[in-house]
Order: C-alpha cells, then sequence, then structure tokens
C-alpha cells in the first residue's frame, strides 16, 4: 500500500486523534505530577518529604497496612476457595453472591456501616456497654484491617478459586499413586501451579489497599496513611502551588508501578500448561464436618453482607441528630433522598451515564485500532491506555485538578472534570473487554463484508460492532457500577452543588449523620444493583464473564 493511500486511511487519523485524547487526559495530568514534586520555591517536594516525620511515618504504615490486609485476605480467600472447589457442603450456594457482594456494596458504605455496628456509639458497642463491657475503639489500626479485610479478600477467593478449578487432578492423583500423601501432593503439585494466580491477586489487593481512600479517611482517625495526607495537603495546597500533593501522589505512583512489574514478572515466572485435563468432583462433606465447613463458610460471606443489612435498617431507622433510634421506623430518611435533597442522585446518574456511555464508545474504537489495524501509534494506545490501573483515584483526581486549574483548558469547577475524572478511572475496564472479543473475531468476516464493497468504516459498524455487543454491554454494566460508586477521584474535583451519592454520603459520615447517610446509601446500591440484575435476568449478559 502506498504513503498516499496510508495517509488517506481513516484508521490512521483516528489513532492520531485518540493518541493525542489520550495523552492530553492521562500522560499529560501524570506529567504535571511528577514534575510539580520537583518544583515550588526553595526545597522541592521531595525535600521536604524526608524532612517531614509524619509524611515518612505515613508511607511506612500504608506499606504496612496493605502488607498486613493481604495477608488476612489470603487467610480468608485461600482457604475459603479450595473448600468451594473441592467440596460440596451446606450454604456452599450462598458463596456465589461473592463477586457481586464486592460489586454492590461501595467502599464507603462499608466503612459507615461497621461503625454503625463498632464504632462509638454503634449498636453492638452500646449493647456490650450496658453490661459493663468496653470494646476497643475500631478506629486506627483495628478497624482498617477488619474492613479492608473484607472489602478486598473477595479479589483473592475468586482468582483462586478460579486457579483450583482448572487445575489437572491427575497430577495430584499420580503424585498420590507413587505413596506421597494427599496432603502433600497438594503441597508439591498443586501449590506451584495454582501460586502465581493467588500472588497475582495479593498483589492486586496490596496495591488497592495502597491506593483506598474512602475506609482509610473514615476510619484511619489520627493515624498518618498515604491517602489521607495526599488528600489533605490536596485540600491545604489547592491547585495554586500543588508541590505536597503531587509528591505524595508521586509517592503512590511508584509503589503500585513497583507493585505491578512483580505482578507481570511473578505471571510471566508461572506458567504451566496443562493439557486436556480434568479438575477435581467436588467431594460432599456430612455430619459435623460438612456442617462446620459450611457454618465457618457461610459465616464468612454473612460478614461480608454485613453492611448491606446495616443500610438497609438504617435507612428506615429514625434519628435525631446522630442518635438513631433503633426500633423505630421512618420513610423520612428516603423522603430527603428523592424530594428534600435529590441533586447527589440526579448528578450521580447523569455523570456515571456519560463517563458509560463515552468511554464505552472510545474503548471499543481504541480496542478495535489496536487489535485490527495496527500501526506505529497503536502499541502508544495500548500503553497509556493501561495507565489508570496503576492511579489511585486520588492521583488522578490531583493530576486533573493541576493540569485543568486554568490555562488553556480551564475544567475545574465543571461538571466536564466530573465527568472526566469517572472516564478515565475506569477506562480500562471497556478496554480489556473490547480487545479481548475482538481478538476472537476472525479477519476473514470483515475482509469479506469489503471485499462484497462495503467500506472500512461501514464494515465496523454493521458487522464487527455487533459481534462485540455481548462483550461491549457486559464492560458497560461493570463500568457504570463503578463509576457511580467512586470517591476518591470526584472527591477532589467536585464543586458546590455538583455532589455524587458518594460524595454526599462521605460528607453526612463526617457529620455523624448515618440514618441520612444509610438512605443515600440504599439508594446507591439500588442504582448499582439494578443494571445488574437488568443485564443478567432480562437481556443474559454475563457481567462476570472475564472476556
Amino acid at each position: 500500500m502506498s504513503r498516499s493511500s496510508n495517509l488517506r486511511s481513516p484508521w490512521l487519523w483516528l489513532s492520531l486523534a485518540s493518541l493525542v485524547i489520550l495523552a492530553t487526559f492521562i500522560v499529560y495530568p501524570l506529567a504535571n505530577i511528577l514534575t510539580a514534586s520537583f518544583a515550588g520555591e526553595g526545597q522541592s517536594g521531595w525535600m521536604r518529604l524526608v524532612s517531614d516525620p509524619r509524611g515518612l511515618t505515613a508511607i511506612g504504615n500504608t506499606l504496612i497496612l496493605a502488607s498486613v490486609v493481604t495477608v488476612t485476605c489470603m487467610l480468608l480467600g485461600v482457604p475459603l476457595a479450595y473448600v468451594t472447589a473441592r467440596f460440596r457442603f451446606p450454604g456452599k450456594s450462598i458463596i456465589a453472591l461473592l463477586p457481586i457482594i464486592t460489586l454492590v456494596i461501595p467502599e464507603v458504605i462499608s466503612a459507615q456501616t461497621w461503625l454503625m455496628v463498632l464504632g462509638n456509639n454503634g449498636v453492638v458497642t452500646r449493647f456490650m456497654r450496658d453490661f459493663g463491657i468496653g470494646l476497643p475503639s475500631f478506629y486506627g489500626w483495628f478497624g482498617l484491617i477488619v474492613v479492608m479485610t473484607f472489602i478486598y479478600y473477595s479479589y483473592i477467593y475468586i482468582g483462586t478459586v478460579a486457579a483450583i478449578s482448572g487445575f489437572d487432578v491427575h497430577l495430584e492423583e499420580a503424585a498420590q499413586s507413587l505413596g506421597t500423601s494427599p496432603a502433600k501432593s497438594r503441597i508439591k503439585v498443586m501449590l506451584p501451579v495454582i501460586l502465581p494466580s493467588i500472588l497475582a491477586s495479593a498483589l492486586l489487593v496490596f496495591t488497592m489497599v495502597v491506593g483506598n481512600f474512602a475506609v482509610s479517611m473514615i476510619l484511619s482517625n489520627r493515624l498518618p496513611l498515604l491517602s489521607v495526607a495526599t488528600y489533605q495537603a490536596a485540600i491545604a495546597e489547592g491547585g495554586a502551588s500543588p508541590v505536597m500533593q503531587s509528591t505524595f501522589a508521586s509517592v503512590s505512583v511508584l509503589m503500585v508501578m513497583t507493585v505491578l512489574f512483580f505482578n507481570r514478572w511473578i505471571i510471566a515466572r508461572g506458567r504451566f500448561e496443562i493439557a486436556q485435563g480434568r479438575g477435581a468432583r467436588p467431594v460432599p462433606l456430612a455430619g459435623i464436618k460438612g456442617l462446620a465447613v459450611g457454618g465457618a463458610a457461610s459465616l464468612i460471606v454473612i460478614l461480608s453482607l454485613l453492611p448491606l443489612c446495616v443500610v438497609v435498617i438504617g435507612a428506615f431507622t429514625v434519628s435525631r441528630g446522630p442518635v438513631m433510634q433503633w426500633g423505630n421506623w421512618t420513610f423520612a430518611n428516603l423522603e430527603r433522598v428523592f424530594t428534600t435533597a435529590p441533586q447527589p442522585l440526579i448528578n450521580s446518574l447523569s455523570y456515571s451515564a456519560l463517563a458509560t456511555i463515552i468511554g464505552i464508545c472510545f474503548s471499543a474504537v481504541v480496542s478495535y485500532l489496536i487489535v485490527k489495524k495496527r500501526n506505529a501509534m497503536t502499541p502508544w494506545l495500548d500503553y497509556i491506555s493501561a495507565v489508570p490501573l496503576a492511579l489511585s483515584g486520588t492521583v488522578l483526581g490531583i493530576g486533573l485538578v493541576v493540569s485543568f486549574n486554568g490555562g488553556w483548558l480551564p475544567l475545574t469547577g465543571t461538571a466536564t472534570i466530573m465527568v472526566l475524572a469517572l472516564l478515565v478511572r475506569r477506562l480500562p475496564f471497556g478496554m480489556r473487554s473490547s480487545q479481548a472479543t475482538l481478538h476472537n473475531i476472525p479477519n476473514s468476516i470483515e475482509e469479506a463484508s469489503i471485499s462484497l464493497g462495503s467500506p472500512p468504516v461501514r464494515t465496523f459498524l454493521k458487522v464487527v460492532l455487533p459481534m462485540m455487543a455481548p462483550a461491549i454491554a457486559s464492560a458497560a454494566v461493570l463500568t457504570w457500577t463503578t463509576t457511580v460508586s467512586e470517591l476518591s477521584a470526584s472527591i477532589l474535583v467536585y464543586s458546590g452543588g455538583r455532589e455524587t451519592l458518594t460524595i454526599q454520603i462521605f460528607r453526612l459520615i463526617g457529620s455523624n449523620l448515618m440514618a441520612y447517610a444509610s438512605a443515600y446509601g440504599l439508594v446507591l446500591i439500588a442504582v448499582i444493583l439494578l443494571p445488574i440484575v437488568i443485564a443478567s435476568k432480562v437481556f443474559k449478559v454475563d457481567v462476570f464473564s472475564s472476556k
């Protein structure tokens, strides 16, 4: 093909336009964060950080918290995955709720409802206090570890149960036929095969704890943590001289990128190919052993569902300021959401809908360019579109504020920056789903359409896009559920009157108005759950498909 025909290709110009967009809203904000950390009058942010004991303590505490939570998640997730994959027991079906629990319950609601149970004025705390038993404070290390463990252990469970289910049981049986005990054969044969999946899931949990904002802000109290220090620096500095907020954000990016590097290294070194194998048939567990295993597994899932149960009860509970009158019921809290102060709901629906529609459309086009229309720019499109995976919401929010606070593209204080924050944050969801589907669509189908006289763009719209529809629908639901529950990025870029449901809940928790927060939380969960139910039951979309 000649050079002139290449220049006339619509795909080349689409690649260029997409690259400019990604560079503007991902690379440019990230570069501004890194450069701002070295700027400022006097010492750079890095020099200030080295001489700031509280800042260094925040980094150390974050590493400790991430390590401890990762270990506790593994202690819960791996055994639960093993008994689920290998045994049948009473209550096993309830464990199937875990993936949907992970999506449906936002982190801000988890932190809020655990406080309603075990906080200073929590139900259990007050009940035990009546009997003269004082419970330890739920703020600080204890509350952070408990809440984050029950939020993130399901990620390790999901990754591990898939690895165990795909393991060829013939290998284990062969080891036992040579005289190896069942327990030793699992350690020597099965564990090395599934270990990369466990470690990859564990590293994912580690990065999520490092970037966690909602739980850290609500439960850390006076404990210094990196995400809290980053937010506090952003509030203190604003967009005028963003030195320390950029420095803390840069530290977060470096930490996450280091972990992601090790993640890729572990996956690359841990490749085991098993051809024509079969997984082990689950063994029935009856009697006391079955009840014990089923009871323990069900207890873990029930505790995971605790936030959902508490927020439903709290939404209909009478309150006078911060005092909740348990057992007295009212609709006044929900009336506030829909009539008195409905703007957060309207904002969440409109911003998330726009971010989802734009993100999914953009992801489909860019993924098509990367997979089917490769050129010199498509590798860069692939790399840059994955960058948000290494950015916490706080880092992204700071980058957008620093970059678009004024100058050539002033977006601060507008609805556009809210939508942009949600869009960029969840862009990899649509990219991953679209690319996986496009790899399974033969080029011959598209070539046949073009050979019959259909132009390339029309072929994409009429032939390729309909074949991508199931994956796009699944990605759209996942993008919606995560954008509507986003807090860490949106709280840094929002302005008065543009509060979303999560921001409103966060503010109400700060004012200790738990009943009102529960009402907004219940509506938020309904907004998240409804598309999942419709997609799964009505349109038969596999929301939890890995493709």
